[in-house]
Order: C-alpha cells, then structure tokens, then sequence
C-alpha cells in the first residue's frame, strides 16, 4: 500500500488543510460600527469643512467623465484627500497621524465590547471539545490607519482597508528628486472599494490572511481544504454598498445582516430595501448591547453554525469509529 495513503483515511493530498473550526463575523466600518464616517477627526484636526469636502468629491466623477476619463467613484476620496495634502490642506498628515486620531473615532452602543463577548458564546464545553472559535474581521473603503489607531483595533483578527504610503522611492535616475515633502502620505497604497470587499472574504475563506507566504487568493484550494468555509461566515454592514460581499456570502450559504442608525428612519428604510430584495437575512439596530435584537440575532446565528460543525464531526468520528473528545 502506498504510503501517501493510511489505511483509515483519504489520500494525503485529499486531507483537509484546515479543521474548518472557525466561525467568522466580517464587518462593514462606517456606519456599522460607527456612527459617522471615520475620517471626520481629520477634518476636525485641519479645521475643514467635512461636508465641503465630502461635495467636492461626489462631483468628481462627473468633471472627469467630461474630460474623458474613467474613475472608480468609490476611491475617487483617496485621491482627493492625496491632493489636499500635497497642496497644504492637511499638511503633515501621515500614517502616524492617522492611527493617532483613529482614537476619535466615535463607536455606537456596545462596542468594543460586543466582540469579546461573542467569543464567549462558543465557551460550552461542546464548542471547545472540538476547539471551535469566533473571528472578527473588519474590511472597509475606508483607513487601514485610522481603523488600526481606533478602540475596535485589539478587538479584531484582521483588518482590509485603503493604506497610503509616505515618501514613496522615486524610480531610477529620479533619485533624491522627489516631488513629495518627506512625512506626508503621498500614494495609494492599497485599496479597498464595495466591489473589491469580495476579495477578502475569499482571503478569509482561503486562509490567505493566515498564510500569505504560502497562499494566495487566486490559489486552487478545494472547498474542504479551505479554512472558514463561507457557509461558517456572517457579514454585518449597512447598506447597498455592501451589496457585493452580502451577495458572495448568500451565494455560499453564509450570514447577511444589514444595521441601520437607531432613530434614522432613512436609514432603516434603506436596509429594509435590502431585505425586501432578499439580500440580507435581518435587519437590526446598530446598538450590540447584550439583549438588543441585533445581539440577538447574531447570536443565535453563530450558535447554529456552530452546532451544525458539531454534529457533522460528531457524525464523522462516529462513522470512523472514533471516540467522540471529552474535557476531563
């Protein structure tokens, strides 16, 4: 018998690379877990006017498509904030900056704490017999910087936002001529737009976040080789933005939950539109006390992906012949 091959088992090419133990919550940012957009304490910090800004940008891609140009509307702000740098509006931003005034960023009712407490829900000794556990994941449009400088950064495994790069390397022969000041996000380093949140859930899926040296979102993994399969994942987010990821995780049978602004009856009415078209599968407050609907219905989610894993590897050992894990 060949040795890639044990007797009670698959072939070895055929094992799981992961034990799919994990449970994974993928949260929108602004307007999900804050109220506000995260980039209001640096209009704060400059002394500029936010809702000015925030004009000038939504009528952007209109002046570039009568020049003939095509832009992507969902990253056209990066460039924009990139420009009032350069001419002196936020002069002396950088990432530094940015991470510090991410801590005035303001949450709504429940948070930080809510993502600890979710981790608890998976303490009955059923769930740690087989080691399950609960992730959280944070992928927005928005700063990498601001979000990682806000109280949500110690809370969460792992964040997908727009990062920027200071004093960028000029290329050969523009040595030491550099049209940047020295200090001051000057360049896009990565972004993440609506349509682009889909890649992340697949790098979550895949295990790439874990793993990047050696996988890549493109990689070929089989469905039962990847670590959270998307049937183990729910996303959280606000609003047709979020359509995209919301679509990816129905697709694999995973969790959408749209959250709307207590009190804002456009804000509910805009999730509600979702429901109605059978994107989500709740709405809900954004408040994450315990007892709130939303806590609610997100723990009730959790608890029954975890006890599907349950009984399909009770079942499993069962079928092996294998004692089912017991705590002493």
């Amino acid at each position: 018998m060949s040795a890639l091959i044990p007797q009670n088992g698959p072939a070895a090419e055929e094992r799981p690379s992961f034990s799919q133990n994990v449970i994974a919550l993928v949260w929108d940012f602004d307007k999900t877990l804050s109220p506000h957009d995260m980039q209001r304490p640096i209009f704060r910090k400059f002394g500029v006017d936010e809702r000015a800004f925030w004009d000038e940008v939504n009528a952007l891609a209109a002046q570039y498509r009568e020049r003939g140009v095509t832009v992507n509307p969902d990253l056209l702000y990066l460039n924009h904030l990139l420009s009032a740098v350069a001419g002196g509006l936020f002069k002396g931003l950088n990432n530094a900056l940015l991470r510090e005034l991410g801590r005035e960023i303001e949450l709504f009712e429940g948070l930080p704490e809510f993502f600890d407490q979710a981790r608890s829900w998976l303490e009955a000794e059923k769930y740690r017999s087989f080691d399950l556990k609960l992730e959280h994941y944070i992928v927005s449009a928005g700063l990498k910087e601001l979000i990682l400088g806000s109280a949500m950064a110690g809370h969460v495994d792992g964040v997908w936002a727009c990062e920027f790069i200071e004093d960028p390397t000029p290329p050969q022969g523009c040595a030491g001529k550099s049209p940047y000041p020295q200090g001051q996000i000057a360049q896009i380093g990565y972004a993440i737009d609506n349509t682009t949140k889909t890649r992340a859930i697949f790098e979550i899926n895949k295990g790439v976040n874990k793993h990047p040296d050696l996988l890549h979102v493109n990689s070929r993994i089989p469905t039962y080789q990847r670590r959270v399969p998307i049937e183990n994942m729910i996303g959280v987010g606000d609003g047709p933005s979020d359509i995209p990821a919301f679509s990816v995780l129905r697709q694999g049978r995973g969790g959408c939950l749209a959250v709307y602004e207590p009190g804002s009856e456009r804000s509910f009415e805009q999730v509600n539109r979702l429901l109605a078209a059978g994107r989500v599968d709740f709405v809900g407050p954004a408040q994450y006390k315990e007892g709130t609907p939303t806590a609610m219905w997100l723990k009730s989610r959790v608890i029954g992906i975890a006890d599907r894993i349950v009984r399909a590897r009770a079942s499993s050992l069962l079928a092996s012949g294998t004692s089912l894990p017991r705590h002493s």
